[in-house]
């Protein structure tokens, strides 16, 4: 049996030990609950049993919780310049037993190790289990899509490690246009101008796991609303961000016509 609002209560007393004054802190907080409810979006959709929906809840609740310290230590979210979070988040979870204040019965822990380490890695694990599978899957998902919700109003300057006013300024570099025009996901470290930092976001859009998420992204307009943020000055970056709006709208709108 899994206590949701127990989990919840257990979340906020550890979260409680951060400073929610920093920034990366609370907007980690509060994205958690964001993916809490898209995980419970796409689990219904799916038509899952209660348990596993429950269960997709619970592994949205815990898949950030290494950002917590990682923010304490390094005040930075790239994982590829500090530590991996995912490896962060089950450390703490599991080395130390914590999970058991969030789940009394180890029966679903396997389960929850694998979606979370998974759920920020390049590609997914071959070697999972059909529902190991499936709840890495949904989790991938309903992060991305709170990402996306995320992004419309994320500081730019944490995002792009540019003032916001000069983002648009900057090129998109061949290698990442290349990528996003083969619907590709963007490796974070290949990323090399503020402009190639904010295509990584909208390629999200090219791992999309479920038909429900599609639905989402088109409901909340997100492709438009990630391309629309920026005011492009850089006539290079003009050109190319027509083409990459196009590009992702296309490949949602072929991925909702299956």
């Amino acid at each position: 049996m899994i206590d949701l609002e127990k989990a919840k209560e257990q979340f906020k007393k550890y979260t409680d030990n951060y400073d929610k004054e920093n920034g990366r802190v609370s907007l980690k907080i509060n994205h958690t609950y964001g993916v809490v409810a898209a995980s419970e979006y796409i689990a219904r959709e799916l038509k899952l049993d209660e348990e596993n929906i429950k269960l997709a809840m619970l592994i949205a609740l815990l898949h950030d919780i290494g950002r917590f310290d990682q923010a304490k230590k390094f005040n930075n979210f790239e994982d590829y310049k500090t530590e991996d979070h995912a490896q962060i988040g089950v450390d703490i979870l599991f080395s130390n037993n914590l999970i058991r204040k969030f789940i009394e019965n180890s029966k679903y822990d396997d389960i929850i190790y694998k979606a979370i380490i998974n759920h920020n890695k390049y590609r997914i694990d071959d070697n999972l289990n059909e529902i190991e599978e499936l709840h890495a899957k949904i989790i991938r998902d309903a992060d991305k899509l709170d990402n996306f919700r995320v992004k419309q109003f994320q500081n730019l300057e944490l995002l792009c490690n540019e003032k916001e006013e000069n983002v648009g300024k900057t090129k998109i570099t061949d290698k990442i246009f290349n990528d996003f025009m083969q619907h590709k996901t963007i490796i974070s470290s290949e990323r090399k101008t503020p402009m190639d930092n904010w295509i990584s976001y909208i390629a999200f859009i090219f791992d999309i796991n479920f038909i429900p998420s599609f639905q989402y992204i088109k409901e909340k307009n997100y492709i438009m609303a990630l391309v629309n943020r920026i005011k492009y000055i850089d006539n290079d970056t003009i050109l190319k961000m027509e083409e990459i709006k196009n590009c992702a709208l296309n490949y949602l709108n072929t991925k909702l016509k299956k």
